[in-house]
């Protein structure tokens, strides 16, 4: 079910999106299933943990096979090169990634490569990657690895296995949860707060201004590249934006910019990703907003100048 099923996403009571406000309110009472399109490498050699360990921000001596971690890869000014996860297997670390980001995350990742005995290995084509949103561990399942791994802002389940396996996977395990994908999948990541890579996430975010200090950033580590940068942000104690949830009566969308209501010229942030959210029932939003403006009445513009008042709102936005 894609997005393109409700123009503009508005809620116009046709059988589609009735379909989309059921199976989401499935999902949340069942249990979600998310096929991932995600980038996946395999890391080899005796030094894979010291080397990954110094280019990104979560300890990767924690990782294990039975849970995924989150970290950052930052540049040297402490700037998102992307979001991984990663999981230790006996011979090998897991790495995965938004789609997008496969071939500069590789380069990124190979070009410091030098006198470690590491290969970086691209196994997206051989695997496929699922993801249960539950509080239950699923039962084994035969050709598959299980993880623990909090994604769209809960904790639930990675389920890899090889792209052979995926369908017959699906099919068991739709059987007690909810398969869901376009507006419904968009709708419990944004009241989750969960940032995506081309939309909260970018080359110009500061890992703390997405709120990944929270998950994907371990203060106490060996050094890393943009480290301290990242440290400095930490000493100051703020950053001067923030990614933040917003509720609107009327529809909103990526590029809309916020203005506090007392100054309508002045710049306050801008949204992200939009979307009707069935938990809320009214529309719902991610985006950055300057922090003079946490408490101020805003609007959000569109592009054509008209104004919707905006509400900024804690994360998540449906718990």
């Amino acid at each position: 079910m894609a997005d393109q099923d409700f123009p503009g996403n508005m809620p116009d009571g046709g059988e589609a999106f009735e379909k989309a406000r059921a199976a989401y309110h499935e999902a949340r009472s069942r249990g979600a299933l998310l096929d991932l399109d995600r980038a996946q490498w395999r890391l080899t050699g005796a030094d894979r943990v010291r080397y990954l360990n110094g280019q990104v921000t979560n300890d990767i001596r924690r990782a294990t096979p039975d849970a995924a971690i989150p970290a950052c890869v930052t540049t040297s000014k402490g700037k998102l090169c992307g979001l991984i996860f990663v999981s230790a297997l006996p011979d090998a670390l897991r790495i995965d990634a938004e789609s997008d980001l496969r071939e500069p995350l590789t380069a990124r990742l190979d070009r410091y490569i030098i006198a470690d005995d590491v290969v970086l290995h691209d196994v997206t084509p051989e695997w496929s990657l699922l993801h249960l949103i539950t509080a239950q561990k699923p039962v084994p399942l035969p050709g598959a690895e299980i993880r623990a791994a909090t994604r769209y802002g809960r904790p639930g389940w990675d389920i890899v296995a090889p792209c052979a396996e995926k369908a017959r996977l699906i099919a068991a395990l739709t059987g007690s949860h909810t398969l869901l994908d376009g507006h419904p999948a968009e709708s419990l990541r944004i009241e989750a707060g969960a940032p995506r890579w081309g939309a909260e996430l970018t080359e110009e975010t500061l890992p703390p201004e997405a709120r990944l200090d929270l998950t994907a950033i371990d203060y106490h580590k060996g050094c890393y590249i943009g480290q301290e940068v990242i440290s400095r942000i930490k000493s100051v104690g703020h950053v001067n934006r923030m990614l933040t949830g917003f509720t609107a009566a009327a529809s909103l969308a990526p590029g809309f910019t916020i203005h506090p209501v007392s100054d309508p010229g002045q710049p306050a942030g801008y949204i992200t990703s939009a979307v009707w959210s069935f938990g809320l029932e009214t529309w719902a939003a991610l985006g950055y907003l300057k922090r003079a403006f946490a408490a101020a009445p805003l609007h959000a513009r569109a592009p054509d100048g008209a104004t919707i008042p905006i509400q900024s709102r804690d994360l998540p936005l449906v718990p």
